[in-house]
């Protein structure tokens, strides 16, 4: 990745699969993309799954993808669906959104 790269705005979208629900899942992933600096929320999903919107500077982003893989301890995380788009403007600070 150049330099280029790392500093542009992108927005990821994520859906995590497995047991993701009533471990902390959303709590630690809301402190992580904040720590980072990240626009954007976490919600759960009627279905058992957590949804992820965030944006900024991509090479924060991939540190926020990665922890997604592995969540907080009691999490077992079985995948990670994601999307890329630019950045449209997500709201600031990260935040939690209603379960949908």
């Amino acid at each position: 990745m150049n330099a280029g790269e790392s500093s542009r705005e992108r927005r990821l979208h994520a859906v995590v699969h497995g047991r993701v629900q009533g471990v902390g899942y959303r709590a630690t992933t809301l402190d992580e993309a904040r720590r980072l600096g990240l626009a954007g929320w976490v919600r759960n999903r009627h279905d058992g799954t957590v949804e992820v919107l965030a944006e900024g500077n991509e090479a924060r982003l991939q540190i926020l993808l990665a922890y997604l893989h592995r969540g907080p301890w009691g999490a077992v995380v079985t995948s990670v669906v994601e999307d890329w788009t630019e950045a449209a403007g997500a709201p600031l600070p990260f935040q939690f959104k209603r379960t949908e």
